[in-house]
């Protein structure tokens, strides 16, 4: 039986990534901070062969300590300080945690397994990377030039793990993956923003959503999908970078009108309003990303379309809410 460590466990990707490994017939072992974590309960709840193991990416002996205890067959390295926005405010902890987290994983690994070390190691790299784009669509050879203490951070990871496979033979390999969503997403980013708003305007339980920059453009996808991406890497008899990403790009109000279709709302225009204390000090306007070496070497390509995530992200919040308050609710005063 195969073993994995999973680092970021109780996040988005390490809920789905754990299920997929378990499924494959893996033992699994998620890496948790500290056992206070709120989370914990859910993600037992959802994969109870789970077994949680305490580690931080801020501290090299506890990885050591980790590695050696777990001797996995595979390492996912999916923690991190992962909003943008809050990279801003906390652009030290960022930097430690997403950037030089990874440093400390690897040298973990290096140090555990030695020379021939037969760990497989996969990074969770970003499309936040390429910030200010230099072309459209995005590919592994295209130049990176981050736009935020969390690009700068991811970037710093992704050339580290590089570094580690040159230098020391690592199998390791960084997943460039673009915008990747689901029901598990947490409230803070904006399309679970957005669709917990809506289910919850639908319901009558709030007047509006509050958002920034509505013209943002992204390459969105299915996190059970791009999930899968991550593990046919490790699969592969050489390790390499891969942009993950549907190629396909749509605006944050392209997303609020699919969103508000699937309450039945078609005009939206008085239920949103903007803020600038939401909008970024650098912005990376548009993001689209090139897939075609996963698609050709890995035999990846994402299954769920656009329309199909942003309907299944409202409908898992609408039962949500309609369960918290006990009954269907009602539906905002002369809304269809």
């Amino acid at each position: 039986m195969p073993r994995a460590l999973v680092t970021g466990i109780t996040g988005q990707d390490g809920r789905y990534m754990s299920q997929l490994l378990v499924a494959k017939g893996y033992e699994v072992f998620g890496m948790v901070r500290g056992q206070a974590n709120p989370k914990i309960a859910l993600v037992l709840g959802e994969t109870p062969e789970l077994e949680l193991v305490e580690g931080d990416l801020g501290d090299l002996s506890s990885l050591i300590s980790v590695v050696e205890a777990v001797q996995p067959d595979e390492v996912y390295n999916l923690g991190a300080v992962s909003f943008v926005a809050l990279s801003f405010r906390q652009p030290e902890l960022t930097a430690d945690i997403s950037g030089l987290g990874v440093l400390r994983l690897l040298e973990a690994i290096r140090l555990v397994g030695g020379p021939n070390n037969p760990i497989r190691f996969y990074q969770a790299s970003s499309s936040e990377m390429f910030g200010k784009v230099r072309e459209t669509p995005q590919t592994e050879q295209t130049p990176f030039h981050p736009r935020s203490p969390y690009g700068v951070a991811k970037v710093f990871g992704h050339y580290t793990t590089m570094n580690y496979r040159e230098s020391y033979g690592l199998y390791a390999c960084s997943g460039i993956c673009f915008n990747h969503e689901s029901p598990r997403r947490g409230l803070e980013f904006v399309t679970r923003k957005i669709t917990h708003g809506v289910a919850r305007i639908a319901l009558g339980l709030q007047p509006t959503i509050t958002l920034g920059n509505l013209d943002a453009a992204r390459d969105w996808g299915f996190a059970g999908d791009f999930i899968e991406a991550m593990w046919l890497m490790l699969q592969q008899e050489s390790p390499e970078d891969y942009v993950i990403a549907t190629g396909e790009t749509h605006t944050i109000r392209e997303f609020l009108d699919l969103s508000f279709a699937a309450v039945g709302i078609d005009d939206w225009s008085d239920l949103v309003q903007t803020d600038p204390r939401f909008t970024r000090p650098a912005e990376v306007d548009i993001l689209t990303g090139d897939a075609s070496k996963a698609s050709r070497q890995l035999g990846w390509k994402p299954r769920m379309r656009f329309e199909e995530l942003v309907s299944t992200m409202v409908a898992a919040d609408l039962a949500a809410e309609t369960a918290l308050v006990g009954g269907e609710g009602g539906r905002l005063p002369g809304r269809a």
